[in-house]
């Protein structure tokens, strides 16, 4: 996609943070609409999570966020990007320690502001990692120094905007060595983040899945397997009749969750099952007429992604409607030739039980301020993430 200049691409609500005769040019688009599908997915090439997944994020009415999305253009053309937000970041939501998480929560009842610091970060809040894009063909000697730009662009717009603290999120442990290291001399210090966990279908039949696992495993397993005669499971793309009982589903599954960053809203899900046709679709668990568990789900040609599973917690328990969601998904990928399942982020101690592996995010974080940054470094500890994440809820 050649373009002259990129105001003809940036349509509306763009701020260019170079003179027009710099070359790479840095922008920031206010939405991803003023960049273009084709633009966006080139420097994104073969990602699930792509133009048209960000753009039912952008869409679903989180009022929480200001979505932007940065570029570099060189020569008329887009040729590294990634997506950014503006937020206001309590500070507790990465705490492990419940008791300070709750400490805060109360504190903030008479003191909206109590941690609280205006947050502008590279990623997406509901996307699964956060990488840097770049056109096939830049090549990767020039990586590292365009993700530099990319990084100065960015902090600049934060400094505009107020945001004292910034951050990059969900960094995976696939960003090469040359890349990360542009992160470290930026001054971002680095923290773990919730790791990503993966399964490998290359197996032929959920019998022979069952025969990998151990013996202790496979025989609860077969055991939870028996509740599939007592549930009816419906695949959709549109549940517009469903959408209160999904959202109640959706709020209770939240709340007992000890990680609550973004809340989703009804919009999110039909926006991504809208906007991803053929790459979307969700199961919804049924006893009778009543819906007890929807999943939402988002695919590639060998990779599908769960984006949420949410249940009713008694009921769905009876039920063991966690497991059987684990076991349908795994049969939609062998019925369509998928290779991986990627099941999220958190409650980790079953997925490991169940096979998976886990691959390792980096949340870096940075403040302006320099005393206020040596603070944190010496709070990364307790802004970080309990890899076996307890029970599925």
């Amino acid at each position: 996609m050649q373009i002259a200049d990129p105001r003809e691409v940036f349509t509306t609500g763009t701020i260019v943070l170079t003179g027009a005769d710099a070359s790479p040019q840095t922008c920031i688009a206010t939405s991803i609409r003023d960049i273009g599908r084709e633009a966006w997915n080139a420097c994104f090439p073969g990602e699930i999570e792509d133009y048209d997944y960000l753009l039912a994020v952008e869409e679903a009415g989180m009022e929480e966020f200001r979505w932007r999305y940065i570029a570099l253009f060189e020569n008329g053309k887009m040729i590294a990007a990634m997506p950014m937000f503006l937020t206001d970041y309590q500070l507790e939501t990465t705490v492990e320690v419940k008791f300070l998480r709750r400490l805060s929560q109360r504190i903030r009842r008479y003191w909206p502001g109590y941690l609280t610091l205006r947050l502008a970060c590279l990623g997406s809040p509901c996307t699964e990692t956060g990488l840097p894009g770049f056109r096939a063909d830049v090549p990767a000697v020039r990586r590292p120094a365009l993700l530099a730009l990319l990084l100065s662009g960015f902090e600049r717009y934060a400094d505009s905007q107020g945001c004292a603290l910034r951050a990059v999120k969900d960094v995976p442990e696939t960003l090469g060595t040359a890349l990360r290291r542009v992160i470290d001399e930026a001054g971002f210090a680095a923290t773990p983040a919730l790791p990503t966990a993966s399964l490998d279908v290359d197996f032929t039949s959920l019998e022979e899945y069952l025969g990998r696992l151990s013996p202790g495993t496979r025989k609860d397993m077969r055991r939870k397997l028996k509740s599939e005669r007592h549930v009816r499971v419906e695949m959709r793309t549109d549940f517009a009749d469903l959408r209160p009982r999904v959202m109640s589903l959706y709020r209770e599954t939240r709340d007992r969750s000890d990680w609550q960053f973004e809340a989703l809203t009804a919009d999110y899900f039909t926006s991504v099952l809208d906007n991803m046709p053929g790459r979307s679709l969700g199961f919804f668990y049924f006893v009778e007429e009543t819906l007890l568990a929807a999943n939402i789900l988002v695919r590639g040609k060998d990779k599908l992604i769960d984006k949420f599973f949410c249940m009713d917690a008694a009921e769905g328990r009876k039920y063991n409607l966690y497991y059987l969601s684990w076991f349908n998904n795994l049969r939609y990928c062998l019925e369509e030739g998928i290779g991986h399942y990627q099941s999220g982020q958190a409650y980790y101690e079953n997925k490991i039980r169940l096979g998976s592996k886990l691959a390792a995010n980096t949340m870096y974080f940075k403040h302006r301020n320099f005393a206020v940054q040596r603070l944190l470094r010496l709070l990364a500890s307790l802004l970080s993430f309990d890899r076996a994440g307890g029970q599925p809820s």
